[in-house]
């Protein structure tokens, strides 16, 4: 050890480079190469269950998990699916979509068909022979743009589903003005819901249909 102004320090190369520098040498180096390091976020998003905007109406039920305002990503949303709901086969040419059945069963399409028929996507058959499948809880679909997809639910029970979209914020305003048009009661107005997803860059196959 040695003493330097009253402190006792290791001997190394610290010590020596602060030992010349009181002697009228170089100065010693920082020990840190970054003293001041740019400063990064610390903190993220949670959001506690039962949590998160709701838009409802008879039709369907979106919970606003993660929106633009905090993610570039995605935006993040908990969506309840009604029986005898039925979104319509359509495609994306940029976005992309990933479902997660959270509970409940819903019939789901994510392929190219030989023929993309006007009605019924439920009977849809890729060239390969992919067909519609009963998705169950722990069911993870993923649609690439450009993918024709479609869920619907058959069953008499509530389907519950984990969805994300990107990129962010289209769908979250897609969602509240889709939403507007079916709770206006009555029929679903297909035109008004047709020129809503052309804005939102989405062609409408098969009719879009609920209860």
């Amino acid at each position: 050890m040695t003493a330097i102004e009253g402190l006792a320090v290791p001997e190394g190369p610290a010590a020596r480079a602060a030992a010349r520098a009181r002697r009228g040498g170089s100065p010693p180096p920082h020990p840190h190469p970054h003293p001041h390091p740019h400063p990064h976020p610390t903190e993220g998003l949670l959001v506690p269950p039962g949590h998160g905007r709701v838009v409802q109406t008879a039709a369907q039920r979106v919970t606003f998990k993660v929106t633009g305002t905090h993610s570039r990503m995605a935006s993040t949303f908990e969506v309840e699916v009604p029986p005898g709901f039925d979104v319509g086969a359509h495609v994306h040419t940029r976005s992309e979509e990933l479902f997660y059945v959270l509970d409940g069963e819903l019939d789901v399409l994510a392929f190219e068909p030989r023929i993309r028929t006007p009605d019924n996507w439920q009977r849809w058959e890729s060239s390969s022979g992919t067909r519609v499948v009963r998705a169950t809880p722990g069911t993870v679909i993923v649609v690439p743009p450009g993918c024709p997809h479609a869920f619907a639910n058959p069953t008499d029970t509530p389907a519950k589903m984990f969805f994300q979209a990107s990129p962010p914020p289209d769908h979250e305003r897609y969602f509240e003005e889709l939403l507007e048009i079916l709770d206006q009661g009555g029929p679903p107005d297909q035109e008004a819901i047709e020129a809503l997803r052309a804005k939102y860059d989405i062609e409408q196959l098969t009719p879009l249909r609920h209860r």
